[in-house]
C-alpha cells in the first residue's frame, strides 16, 4: 500500500508496549479500512517483546505507517509523542489489542465532515470475547452504549468517561486548544473529556458499535492504578469543583453508602464544605457521618443552599435519583449531578 496524499486528513495515535499478541490483529484491521486515506504514528513505548518488530514490518510494507521508539514513559508520553507529530486534521485513537469495524473512520470522518460543532466523536463497543464479558463487564457496556448526543454525553459525564477512549477520533485543533493529553495520575482520556466538556466544546458518538474492546485481566484499567477506583474519584471531584463553585462551599451527598463515603471523604480531601447526607435507610436518618447529619429525603429536598449530588453506583437508582430532584425543582448540571 502507499501513502494517499502528503498530509492525510486522519492520523492515527496507536501507542504499543508489549502488545505482540494481539497486534496483528489490530493491524489488520486497520489495514481494512474502508476510508483510507490516513497515517497511523505507532509509538513503541519500552516493549520487551516483539512489537518493535511487528510494527517495522508493517511499516515496511504500508508508507502511511511511522514507528517510532521509546523507553518506556507511559501512555501519556506515547500519545503526545505521536499527537505532535501528527499531520492530520483529525487524530483517532487506536489500540494494540482492539479491533475497528472496517467502517470505522468512514463513519466518524462523515460525522465530524457534517458538523463542524463537534469536537471529539467516539463509537459504540462490543467487548470481547464474549465467553469472558459478564457482570459488571456487562453493564458497563450497555452504559457506554446507552448516549450518543452531546447532551445525553455531559449528563452522564460524571458517572464515567462517557466515550470509550479507543474510539475518540478529534479535531487536532481542539485537542491542541486545551493542551492535549495530560498526566494528572487519573485516566487521561477522562481528563481529556473533561476540559474539552470545560472549553465548552461539543462531543458525539456514532451510535453504532464499531470498535470490538478486548476484555482481559491484561488491560490497563485492571492492572495500573492510574485507573483505580480513588483516581476516577479524584477526577470527577477536581472537574467537579472546578465547574460548580457552589459545591466547594457546601454539598449534600445522596447515598451514605460506600460510593456516598468515598465521594465525601474525597470532597473533604479537595476543599469543599461537606454540609449532609439524604437516606431512604431508616436506620442512617438522624445519625451523624463524617460529622455531618443524615436527612431523609423530604428534608434534603428542602436544602436549597447546598450543590446536591446524586452518589449511587447503579443506574436504576441514579435514574430515581434524577426524577427525585428534578421533581423537587432542582436543575441538573446546574443545582445537582449524579455520580457513580
Amino acid at each position: 500500500m502507499t501513502s494517499l496524499s502528503k498530509a492525510p486528513p486522519v492520523s492515527v495515535l496507536l501507542p504499543v508496549r508489549d502488545g505482540s499478541a494481539h497486534l496483528e490483529e489490530a493491524i489488520g484491521s486497520l489495514e481494512r479500512q474502508s476510508f483510507g486515506d490516513f497515517e497511523v504514528l505507532a509509538i513503541d513505548d519500552g516493549s520487551v517483546d516483539d512489537s518493535y518488530e511487528k510494527l517495522s514490518a508493517w511499516a515496511s510494507r504500508d508508507a502511511r505507517v511511522t514507528v517510532i521508539r521509546q523507553d518506556a514513559r507511559g501512555i501519556v508520553a506515547a500519545l503526545e509523542v505521536a499527537r505532535r507529530v501528527a499531520r492530520g486534521k483529525y487524530l483517532a485513537r487506536m489500540d494494540a489489542d482492539d479491533v475497528s469495524d472496517s467502517t470505522r473512520f468512514a463513519r466518524q470522518y462523515e460525522r465530524m465532515e457534517s458538523d463542524a460543532t463537534l469536537a471529539l466523536c467516539g463509537c459504540r463497543v462490543e467487548y470481547f470475547p464474549r465467553e469472558r464479558v459478564r457482570g459488571g463487564a456487562l453493564r458497563y457496556e450497555a452504559w457506554i452504549n446507552s448516549t450518543s448526543t452531546h447532551e445525553q454525553l455531559t449528563r452522564e459525564i460524571f458517572v464515567e468517561c462517557p466515550i470509550a477512549h479507543p474510539t475518540f477520533f478529534m479535531r487536532s485543533d481542539a485537542v491542541a486548544a486545551v493542551g492535549g493529553y495530560r498526566d494528572q495520575g487519573w485516566p487521561e482520556d477522562y481528563d481529556l473529556v473533561f476540559r474539552m466538556w470545560r472549553a465548552g466544546r461539543r462531543l458525539g458518538v456514532v451510535a453504532e458499535p464499531l470498535l470490538r474492546w478486548r476484555e482481559g485481566e491484561a488491560r490497563m484499567s485492571r492492572t495500573d492504578p492510574t485507573y483505580a477506583h480513588d483516581a476516577f474519584r479524584r477526577c470527577k471531584v477536581h472537574y467537579l469543583l472546578e465547574a460548580f463553585p457552589a459545591a466547594a462551599r457546601g454539598v449534600l451527598i445522596w447515598g451514605a453508602g460506600p460510593v456516598g463515603k468515598a465521594l465525601a471523604k474525597e470532597l473533604t480531601a479537595q476543599g469543599a464544605a461537606l454540609s449532609g447526607f439524604a437516606e431512604v435507610d431508616p436506620r442512617k436518618i438522624g445519625q451523624q457521618i463524617h460529622g455531618v447529619p443524615v436527612l431523609d429525603t423530604a428534608q434534603a429536598l428542602a436544602e436549597r443552599g447546598f450543590f446536591h449530588v446524586g452518589a449511587v453506583g447503579q443506574s436504576g437508582a441514579r435514574e430515581h435519583l434524577r426524577t427525585l430532584l428534578s421533581g423537587g425543582g432542582f436543575e441538573e448540571m446546574k443545582s445537582f449531578v449524579v455520580m457513580a
